[in-house]
């Protein structure tokens, strides 16, 4: 169970600001198809999160229990570090090759792959023995995150400080990776 919380929380918390998010907001805004781009965000979000499951539970028995302690601080210590990248917003009224929904599946598998949400789920079912768990919790979180952009739009624009959000959840992670690899390294 703590795999499902830990990945549904750091993946929501990832998400905020991210270019995920952004690329969202610019396909809701474009296609104006809540239901075909919520559909394309589950597709995505599914696959990467058991990319990432699968991944780890490949790895588990190759490391030791503290080498496993240590990869899941380098995810999340990537993770931590990926929040403080400016991304940029994408035009809204670019030429969409596709439809609403493979262009949000496609745009977000292709954007989510090597993200800090997956690491965080390799990490995540490397660690634990529940990689299903925290492929599931991985999903929720990305889709907590990315399905209200796509029901609110436009009211999401000044919703607040998004980049204060992102600094401080970066140093939260940066102080969880730090403290994992403390205990990894049998340090304290």
């Amino acid at each position: 169970m703590d795999a499902l919380l830990t990945a549904l929380l750091g993946c929501f918390l990832a998400e905020i600001g991210d270019k995920n998010q952004l690329l969202v907001l610019a396909l809701a805004t474009r296609f104006r198809r809540d239901g075909a781009i919520i559909a394309g965000i589950m597709l995505a979000a599914s696959a990467n999160a058991a990319i990432a499951a699968v991944a780890g539970a490949f790895l588990a028995p190759m490391l030791s229990a503290d080498a496993r302690l240590l990869f899941l601080a380098l995810a999340v210590l990537f993770l931590g570090v990926g929040l403080l990248w400016r991304v940029k917003a994408p035009d809204p009224l670019a030429d969409w090759p596709t439809g609403p929904f493979l262009t949000a599946a496609l745009g977000l598998f292709i954007l989510g792959f090597g993200d800090g949400s997956q690491f965080l789920i390799v990490g995540l079912a490397t660690r634990t023995a529940e990689p299903v768990l925290a492929a599931v919790g991985g999903t929720l979180g990305v889709m907590a995150a990315l399905v209200p952009v796509v029901l609110l739009r436009e009211r999401m624009l000044p919703a607040g400080p998004i980049r204060a959000i992102r600094v401080s959840v970066a140093l939260l992670m940066l102080v969880v990776a730090l403290t994992l690899a403390v205990l990894a390294l049998q340090l304290a």
